[in-house]
């Protein structure tokens, strides 16, 4: 077994506790599988509770003794380090996800790239974490605020955007001064286990970043066991509005506090002055890239009714003209989004383009057609739930008022889209929007390292990115400077 000498050479993937990994254990293997061959691609060792308990003590050992403390630059520097490791690996850390997880190697590259733009930032804006002086209506007294890590913090992480979205939520908890059991996704741990490598080359003392992974019949018992325990202070979950409520639930029993990022049902907003075809492009384009397995991707396209024909014919030509969207993550993934389009189309909607086909050739059944709808109606099941595969429904609409309410009448609230030649209209629809973020004459899967992200209603609470992210894993504590000499009495208000 190699990897963290910078070999990409390791399987099965280990269990890495207190910058080693535990012994393998043959009957707790599983196979990590490739959902464009159907075959093995390696094994990975699936957590017990027991080693999933060991990592939650070794992170708060690291913490309590001394990473809580250490200062900031080291962490910086520790971030910087880090980024040059992703930068010299690039090819690796793509490879990786093109073999997990079937993606694009354009796609897998690119995420190499932009997590290092988010380490370089998130390193840029460390001194930021500042408390502050208060006033105070008593005259002996001398009050300070200061901002401290919470502790160490257990993440849950996802398998699109592998790289990105993990290290991102490593990369914030360690700059802040936490440690982190990162819970690696079951679908993709080669890619998690590379922030690992790069983490513990880079110098990063031991037990400050933990892995496990399990299999998936496993999960519930393992993720329960280390929420519940005393050593973690905070969870962040990246995932599905399901899995987030079932995370959120046990945070709650446990009274730990929780990060979330879940799904959306992102809309774009086609209004009658917009730039047809420029538009066209970026509903195309937000709906279907890495086979619509993004939470920002577009789902729902709202159009003005004096434009719906001739933009319509934009749109769809814009779909035909699509080679394809990629790979499912897996068969399971490309099935769930086969089944909502077929129920789609059993229950009257109209296809435009694609339809519950899978690409011709396509012996896996990973890989669907982009597919482009209309007539669609509440009873579908892709109504208001993420179909999670590369399509789009589209709707016409009369007037702002209507579509604002349309566009707003769902549970998940991540990423909106708005196209307008008007900067005025633009501002308009983005304070009424009821979304975490707002793209005028953009596409909703738009994220910039620099800016916060984060979601409203069912699509989470709390921001990612930049000083942002930062404040996530500090919490603010109060000190009073009373007199040494003087009135002993504490009842001093008039």
């Amino acid at each position: 077994m190699n990897g963290t000498n910078g070999s990409s050479k390791l399987d099965p993937v280990p269990t890495w506790i207190d910058a080693a990994p535990r012994p393998i254990a043959k009957d707790r293997l599983f196979d990590v599988i490739s959902s464009k061959t159907g075959q093995v691609v390696h094994q990975a060792q699936s957590a017990s509770v027991d080693e999933a308990l060991a990592a939650a003590e070794s992170s708060y050992k690291a913490w309590i003794n001394g990473w809580k403390d250490e200062l900031y630059e080291k962490r910086r520097d520790l971030l910087h380090r880090v980024a040059d490791i992703y930068e010299r690996r690039i090819a690796e850390f793509a490879q990786f996800q093109v073999e997990e997880t079937s993606c694009a190697p354009e796609f897998a590259e690119f995420n190499v790239r932009y997590t290092v733009q988010h380490l370089r930032e998130t390193a840029s804006v460390l001194a930021a974490i500042r408390g502050s002086v208060p006033r105070t209506t008593d005259q002996n007294v001398f009050s300070v605020t200061i901002k401290e890590p919470i502790g160490p913090v257990m993440t849950i992480v996802p398998w699109n955007g592998a790289l990105i979205l993990s290290t991102r939520a490593v990369s914030n908890a360690i700059a802040a001064g936490c440690t982190v059991v990162l819970k690696a996704s079951e679908l993709c741990p080669r890619t998690h286990h590379a922030i690992v490598e790069a983490f513990t080359e880079a110098g990063c003392p031991p037990g400050v970043l933990n892995q496990i992974q399990c299999r998936r019949q496993e999960a519930a018992e393992v993720t329960e066991a280390l929420i519940a325990s005393p050593y973690i202070r905070k969870v962040e979950f990246i995932g599905s509005q399901g899995v987030g409520r079932i995370i959120g639930q046990i945070c709650a029993k446990h009274l730990k506090p929780i990060l979330m990022e879940l799904g959306g049902k992102g809309p774009a907003i086609v209004l009658d002055d917009a730039d047809l075809p420029k538009a066209a492009a970026m509903c195309a384009a937000g709906a279907t890239l890495h086979h619509g397995q993004i939470c920002f991707s577009t789902e729902r396209i709202f159009v003005h009714r004096k434009i719906y024909e001739p933009f319509l014919q934009h749109l769809t030509k814009a779909f035909q003209d699509m080679q394809g969207a990629g790979y499912a993550v897996n068969v399971q993934g490309a099935t769930h989004a086969y089944d909502f389009l077929k129920d789609a189309q059993d229950k009257g909607a109209k296809f435009l383009v694609g339809g519950p086909q899978y690409v011709d050739g396509d012996k896996t059944k990973a890989r669907l057609r982009p597919s482009l709808l209309t007539n669609t109606t509440p009873e579908m099941l892709l109504w208001d739930d993420e179909t999670f595969g590369p399509s789009a429904s589209v709707f016409a609409f009369e007037d702002d008022a209507e579509v604002i309410l349309k566009a707003n009448d769902s549970k998940y609230g991540l990423n909106a889209a708005v196209h307008t030649t008007s900067w005025e209209r633009g501002l308009r629809f983005s304070k009424a929007l009821d979304y975490g973020q707002v793209q005028i004459n953009g596409p909703t899967t738009f994220d910039r390292v620099s800016l916060p992200i984060g979601g409203v209603k069912g699509s989470g609470w709390g921001n990612a990115n930049s000083s942002w992210g930062l404040e996530e894993f500090v919490v603010e504590k109060t000190v009073n400077f009373h007199a040494t000499a003087g009135d002993a009495s504490i009842f001093t208000a008039k």
